[in-house]
């Protein structure tokens, strides 16, 4: 101890007191025992860390330098992601003109509380899969929720990164639609007696599930409802947010919209092929001579083309115009009711603490919140429903629950489709993209130099 240098125990001192901290922060003290290995690894080294130093090889000095230095950045990287932020892609258009499919977003942790690991025997920096499709974790074990002080909770407006709730039971080879709207559509027999066109049915711990991002529209104990796609949050109209699409139907006088005018909107390729005929063509051709269009468009982009003096008409989409199966896809999937994604509910959304009393009438839109997010047994025998083997009259709630919805309304997997999201799913929300990627484009011309550091959730 006395050859050891002030530096070294001044780098213990600061490495200490940041270790100390976060093992408060956790909130769980036995992880102090791991602090005699930092006064190994900085004063007595008892082990020797730094053996490689040592040899007399100049090849196994060289290589153990860049393992040592890559080990360091990895577990400093590792820790980074898990108690403060990481970065996340936008894979899908259900948050635009928000946030653009090619977005990478940095996602901060701690605004709402980093999850302490729920599945701790997994590879770092891979969600579920490494390359080949080998799982990237061990089931077991399995530790309970527990979510470190952040600075506040989810409000209303938030723009949310979180675990699909919907993941727990996947379908390897099919994504979208999930396992649950499959089994509606075709029938569990179906689903697994076809390991060919299904892939295997697996089971997802909640932190291994797929991460998704959509906007914060309803809060624990709250009540909501669509009409006619305006979203009303006990009893009251909610502002839509600036960047909100809908679907249009946009027809013209046989004048085709130009590629140019589609650009300068940003009505993205996939936005267009709606309209795409099967030969090729944009827009179907009516018995008048009119050219008809579909289109995902803001109210901005709905001002530009009605100043189109060709463009007779632009008319939002309406529930007749929808795939027919809307009302038996929309949540709870496969129980049949008059619900679309544009006329829904009202439906309370479940509060920690809050008490339900349960009938065999409202126990269809609360049973995976009990059984499965929450972990009990439910059966119904005639109308008395049985939760954990014991007659249940009323419910009282574990966790705070969220209603999520996507910007561009009429093309989202959101809330409607999959219900709500626990707080245990809850990663982060993301504070400014990154980078951007245009995928109709390619480099240099595909990187969006407008969007680098903007604030990701302008409308909050």
């Amino acid at each position: 101890m006395a050859r050891v240098k002030p530096t070294r125990w001044a780098r213990f001192a600061i490495v200490s007191v940041i270790f100390l901290a976060w093992v408060a922060w956790l909130g769980s003290w036995w992880v102090v025992v791991f602090w005699p290995l930092l006064a190994d690894i900085y004063l007595t080294q008892y082990v020797p860390w730094d053996w490689w130093k040592y040899s007399k090889s100049q090849a196994v000095r060289t290589v153990m330098s860049w393992v040592d230095a890559i080990v360091y950045a990895l577990v400093l990287v590792y820790f980074l992601f898990l108690f403060v932020g990481q970065n996340y892609q936008i894979p899908s258009s259900s948050l635009e003109k928000t946030l653009l499919t090619g977005d990478y977003l940095w996602v901060n942790k701690m605004v709402y509380g980093p999850r302490v690991p729920q599945t701790p025997l997994h590879f770092p920096l891979a969600q579920n899969t490494l390359p080949g499709g080998i799982k990237s974790y061990i089931e077991w074990p399995q530790w309970r929720y527990h979510r470190l002080k952040g600075v506040r909770k989810v409000q209303r407006g938030d723009i949310v990164v979180f675990n699909f709730p919907c993941g727990d039971t996947v379908t390897t080879k099919v994504n979208n639609p999930d396992f649950y709207h499959l089994v509606a559509l075709y029938g569990a027999d179906a689903i697994y007696s076809d390991p060919a066109t299904y892939g295997k049915v697996v089971w997802r711990p909640v932190d291994r599930r797929d991460a998704y991002v959509k906007r914060c529209i309803g809060l624990p104990g709250e009540t909501v409802r669509l009409v006619n796609g305006t979203v009303y949050i006990n009893g009251k109209a909610l502002p839509e947010p600036m960047h909100m699409q809908r679907n249009y139907v946009v027809l013209t006088d046989g004048t085709a919209i130009a590629e140019s005018l589609f650009d300068s909107m940003g009505v993205s390729r996939e936005g267009q092929s709606m309209s795409q005929m099967e030969d090729g063509s944009m827009g179907k051709k009516m018995p008048d001579g009119s050219l008809l269009y579909v289109l995902p468009l803001t109210r901005k982009m709905v001002a530009t083309l009605k100043a189109q003096p060709y463009v007779k008409q632009v008319q939002v989409m309406a529930d007749a115009d929808m795939a027919d199966e809307d009302n038996m896809m929309t949540y709870p999937v496969g129980v049949r009711k008059t619900w679309t994604h544009n006329n829904y509910g009202p439906l309370w959304i479940p509060k920690k603490g809050a008490t339900l009393k349960l009938t065999t009438a409202n126990l269809p839109y609360y049973i995976r919140v009990i059984r499965t997010y929450e972990g009990n047994t439910v059966a119904v025998k005639g109308s008395t429903i049985y939760i954990n083997g014991k007659p249940a009259r009323s419910y009282t709630f574990k966790m705070d629950y969220y209603w999520m919805m996507g910007d561009n309304r009429d093309n989202s997997s959101d809330s409607r489709y999959w219900g709500f999201v626990p707080e245990d799913h809850i990663i982060g929300t993301p504070m400014f993209v990154i980078i951007s990627f245009d995928k109709d484009k390619a480099f240099p011309g595909n990187i969006r130099w407008n969007r680098l550091f903007i604030d990701a959730n302008p409308d909050k």
